[in-house]
C-alpha cells in the first residue's frame, strides 16, 4: 500500500485546515455542511505533506484557464482516490492490523449506551500500570474518530482501548471490522439514541454486534453480570470465551464499601502471593452507576496481568472530569454533582437515584432535555417527571422544551426556556446549604448553570 508507506514516513494525521499539523497527511473529508476537497491546497501551503482528496480539483493558479490540468495530474503532493473516509478508514484497519502482526498489539473494544468513556478513561489507566497504552480521545467513537484513533497508535502502544459508540444498527460492527479488537465489553443497555435504534431491543441488538465480532473472531468478551441482559446475550449467541465478574462466583469479583459521595470498593481474591490480596479502593469517583465502570477496568486489568495492588493505585487516582460526575464544592456550603456530559432515560434514571441516597440534608436537582428519543420523548420525559415526583427534592428546575412533559408531575418545580433566565433566577436565590444535581443532555449544556448557583 502505497498510501500506508507515507504513512510510516509522515504518521500524523490532519482533517481541519485551522489545525494543520506539519508534515502531516491532510484527509480531505466531506460532511452534510462542508467539502474538505476544496481546502486541499490550503493545507499544503499551511504545512500538510500530503492531501488525500476524492474531487477533480484546480490549483487556484489554473482556476481560469480552460486547458488546465487538475492538481493531482500537476502535483504529486495531491493523492486522488475513490473516497477519502473510507480511505482513512483502510488505512486504519490496515496499520492496526500490521502491528497485531508485528508488535502483537492488542485492542480493546468499549461499547454500550452509558458509561463507555468513564469505562475508557479507568480501564486505561490501569493498563497503563503495565502496558504501553493507548486510548479513544474524548468522545471520538465513531467511523471518523475509531480510525483517527487507530492511526495515532505508535510502534510502542502495547494496548489500545478504543470506544465505539453507535446510533444505528451495523454500525458497531462496521467499528470492530475498523479496528479488529481482540477483547471487548458492552457497559450496558439502555433507552440511548431510541430515535435510531427504535426500540430497547434495537439497542440490545445494535450493541451485540460486539459480541457478534468477537465471537466470529475468536475473541475474548468481558460480561457483567450485574445487568441480566448482558448476559443472556451472550448466552443465546453461544460465545467461545467470557470472562464475568462482579459477583461471588464469577472469574473476577467486586463490591461496593461505601456511597457517601464517593464510592469505596473491594475487589480481587485473597491470596497467597501479597499483590494479589483483596484490595480496599477508597475512589474519588461518585454514583453507584459507577461500580460497574470501577468493576469492568479492574476484571480486565487483573484479566491481563496487573496486580490488584497496581489496579488499586490507578483506581484512586482518577478523577471525573468534562461534565461528568464532577462534584464542585461552592460558598455557603453548596455542593453540585455536574454531570451534563450526556442524558438519556437509563442514565437520567441512575443518577436521580443515587443522588436521593446521598446525605445531603437539602437536595435540589437542575434537569434539562434528552435528545434522540424519537417517538418515546414525550412518555421518557413524562416517566422522568414522574421520578423526581417521587423522591420529594427540595428544589425542583427543568429547563427546555421537551422536559415540559415532566412538569405535569411536579406543580411545584420551576420551569425555564431560556438559559438567560434559568441564570439570572439561580444567581437571585442565593441558595445555601444545598446539594446540586445538574444534568442534561450534551446540546442542552447545563454545564453554564454552576457559575451563577
Amino acid at each position: 500500500m502505497d498510501l500506508y508507506q507515507k504513512y510510516v514516513q509522515f504518521p500524523t494525521i490532519s482533517t481541519d485546515t485551522r489545525k494543520i499539523i506539519p508534515n502531516s497527511l491532510f484527509f480531505a473529508l466531506k460532511g452534510t455542511n462542508f467539502n474538505g476537497n476544496l481546502f486541499a491546497e490550503e493545507a499544503l501551503n499551511k504545512g500538510a505533506k500530503y492531501v488525500i482528496i476524492d474531487e477533480n480539483i484546480l490549483l487556484k493558479e489554473d482556476l481560469d484557464k480552460n486547458d488546465a490540468k487538475f492538481a493531482h495530474q500537476k502535483d504529486e503532493r495531491f493523492i486522488l482516490v475513490d473516497d477519502v473516509l473510507q480511505t482513512l478508514q483502510s488505512l486504519a484497519t490496515h496499520h492496526r492490523r500490521t502491528l497485531g502482526v508485528e508488535n502483537n498489539l492488542k485492542v480493546i473494544a468499549v461499547c454500550g449506551s452509558n458509561g463507555k468513556t468513564t469505562t475508557k478513561e479507568l480501564l486505561t489507566l490501569v493498563l497503563a500500570q503495565k502496558y504501553n497504552t493507548l486510548c479513544t480521545e474524548g468522545n471520538l467513537n465513531n467511523h471518523i474518530g475509531v480510525p483517527l484513533t487507530l492511526l495515532k497508535i505508535s510502534q510502542q502502544t502495547q494496548i489500545a482501548v478504543i470506544e465505539m459508540g453507535a446510533n444505528h444498527a451495523q454500525e458497531t460492527m462496521q467499528l470492530c471490522e475498523i479496528a479488529a479488537p481482540d477483547f471487548g465489553v458492552i457497559t450496558n443497555n439502555g433507552l440511548d439514541h431510541l430515535e435510531g435504534f427504535g426500540s430497547i431491543e434495537g439497542v440490545k441488538s445494535a450493541n451485540g454486534e460486539l459480541y457478534d465480532y468477537l465471537h466470529t473472531n475468536n475473541g475474548i468478551v468481558f460480561v457483567n453480570t450485574l445487568e441480566d441482559d448482558l448476559l443472556e446475550i451472550a448466552t443465546q449467541k453461544q460465545l467461545k470465551s467470557i470472562i464475568t465478574y462482579p459477583k461471588k462466583n464469577d472469574h473476577f469479583q467486586a463490591e461496593i464499601t461505601e456511597n457517601n459521595p464517593f464510592l469505596s470498593v473491594v475487589f480481587g481474591e485473597n491470596s497467597d502471593k501479597n499483590s494479589n490480596e483483596k484490595q480496599i479502593v477508597k475512589t474519588q469517583i461518585i454514583g453507584k452507576y459507577n461500580f460497574n465502570n470501577i468493576a469492568t477496568a479492574a476484571c480486565i486489568g487483573g484479566f491481563l496481568g496487573v496486580t490488584n495492588e497496581k489496579i488499586a493505585i490507578a483506581l484512586m487516582q482518577y478523577v471525573s472530569s468534562n461534565n461528568r460526575s464532577q462534584i464542585i464544592q461552592k460558598n455557603n456550603n453548596k455542593t453540585i454533582i455536574l454531570d451534563a456530559y450526556n442524558a438519556n432515560p437509563s442514565s437520567m434514571k441512575q443518577a436521580i437515584n443515587n443522588f436521593a441516597e446521598l446525605n445531603y440534608p437539602k437536595k435540589a436537582v437542575i434537569l434539562g432535555d434528552m435528545y434522540e428519543l424519537g417517538v418515546y420523548t414525550d412518555i421518557e420525559h413524562e416517566n422522568l417527571g414522574k421520578l423526581v415526583a417521587e423522591k420529594g427534592f427540595d428544589v425542583v428546575v427543568f429547563y427546555g422544551e421537551m422536559i415540559k412533559k415532566a412538569l405535569s408531575n411536579n406543580p411545584n418545580a420551576y420551569y425555564f426556556s431560556d438559559k438567560f433566565s434559568l441564570h439570572n433566577w439561580l444567581q437571585d436565590k442565593n441558595f445555601e446549604n444545598m446539594a446540586f444535581l445538574v444534568k442534561g443532555s450534551r446540546g442542552v449544556k447545563l454545564e453554564t448553570v454552576t457559575e451563577f448557583i
